[in-house]
């Protein structure tokens, strides 16, 4: 794995809990009720409404984050540049914005690529099934990570991160595996420096 980048710029404040209300989804995305997130993970997990957000900088370099080692699924394993779920009476715009801020400290436009479902499990501990919405945006920016959700961080090159995929699969989520590859396939432009 390339070097990782230890943020000397660093924020530690609890912003979920496994109490907190996920949004209950159908395939067609539709809302059919609420349920905590702790529940929602259990077994092989309830569908939910769900987002990830792929960070380039001015290099064309992704910004990926490694989950911090108190998450209850994929602890330690590396990821895209912030994931995370809306709550109950919040758009997706505002969430990702909220979210984006809370975990990397970051403000900037982002912009909707796709969503797809998946469902994947995580030894016995639980399953992730999400309806999950993708976005891309751009930054000039270093991140101030939150420490409780965020252990390590870096910023790396498309070649580098598909190569590290390739050859270190276990050390990133499935979710990332499967976004990064999409876009990488049918949205090749979010990835790059400039519109």
């Amino acid at each position: 794995m390339g070097e990782a980048h230890n943020s000397t710029a660093t924020k530690s404040h609890i912003v979920s809990s496994e109490l907190e209300p996920l949004i209950l989804v159908d395939s067609d995305d539709l809302e059919v009720g609420f349920l905590d997130k702790a529940a929602c993970h259990d077994g092989d997990g309830l569908l939910h409404r769900a987002f990830s957000v792929f960070i380039v900088n001015t290099k064309g370099e992704l910004l990926i984050h490694q989950r911090a080692a108190n998450k209850r699924l994929w602890p330690n394993y590396w990821s895209n540049s912030c994931c995370s779920h809306p709550r109950r009476g919040e758009s997706m715009q505002e969430a990702v914005a909220r979210r984006l801020e809370e975990e990397l400290g970051l403000s900037t436009e982002l912009k909707y690529l796709y969503k797809f479902e998946y469902q994947a499990d995580y030894h016995d501990v639980g399953s992730e099934h999400e309806l999950c919405w993708v976005y891309a945006g751009r930054t000039q920016a270093q991140p101030m990570i939150n420490t409780t959700e965020i252990r390590d961080w870096r910023w790396v090159d498309r070649a580098t991160l598909s190569a590290e995929l390739a050859q270190h699969s276990e050390r990133f989520t499935p979710w990332f595996h499967m976004e990064f590859g999409r876009i990488e396939r049918d949205f090749p432009h979010a990835l790059e420096p400039k519109q």
